[in-house]
């Protein structure tokens, strides 16, 4: 359920339909998950707005969107940081990096940019982010990503089938909480070339 009125209106702004692929247009607003090739998916709306409620964007954010696929988060991302925030993508298949890359060009209120995923999860080269969101699901919480935030910030990320947001306390400290009931796409670790 959508409760931040800034979210609300990230949805209205950022139309999905601009991220979905052509033969999945007719269900655009269906709140389910559609396919984007190569077993991704653009995830459902209401988990979504699920998981940008629980990492609390704010204004002028440096923001790091990890598993971009599609680009919709990205670009919904964009918008919750504004003209003085900056958001980067990072995506590890080749054909999803250059449809989220086209995708976002849309929708781009401040610096956002979609880059190729590296071996070691997340873009350590730009960091430290105020908040990091993932869009699949790793096995566990990964200890690369708690070191590219800034003490303060928020991870949210799915677990399995959960998501966890996780608050960086100190350097050395985390709280998180779980929510249970979740399904999404693992991580991938492996590039894959094959077109979309």
């Amino acid at each position: 359920m959508l409760v931040s009125p800034n979210i609300v209106k990230a949805f209205e702004i950022v139309d999905r339909k601009d991220f979905v692929k052509p033969e999945y247009k007719e269900r655009t607003y269906e709140d389910r998950p559609l396919a984007i090739g190569l077993g991704q998916t653009i995830s459902q709306p209401s988990t979504v707005a699920f998981m940008l409620e629980r990492l609390g964007v704010e204004k002028g954010d440096k923001i790091l969107d990890v598993g971009s696929g599609s680009g919709w988060t990205t670009a919904l991302l964009s918008y919750l940081t504004g003209s003085k925030g900056e958001v980067i993508g990072v995506e590890r298949l080749e054909p999803l990096l250059k449809f989220g890359s086209v995708n976002i060009k849309k929708y781009s209120y401040g610096p956002t940019k979609i880059v190729r995923a590296e071996e070691e999860f997340g873009f350590k080269e730009e960091g430290p982010y105020n908040k990091i969101l993932v869009s699949a699901a790793a096995q566990e919480i990964p200890q690369e990503l708690i070191g590219q935030l800034k003490v303060g910030g928020t991870l949210v990320l799915p677990v399995k089938s959960s998501i966890y947001k996780v608050t960086k306390i100190s350097e050395n400290d985390i709280e998180h909480d779980e929510y249970n009931g979740f399904s999404f796409v693992p991580l991938v670790r492996d590039a894959i070339e094959d077109d979309i």
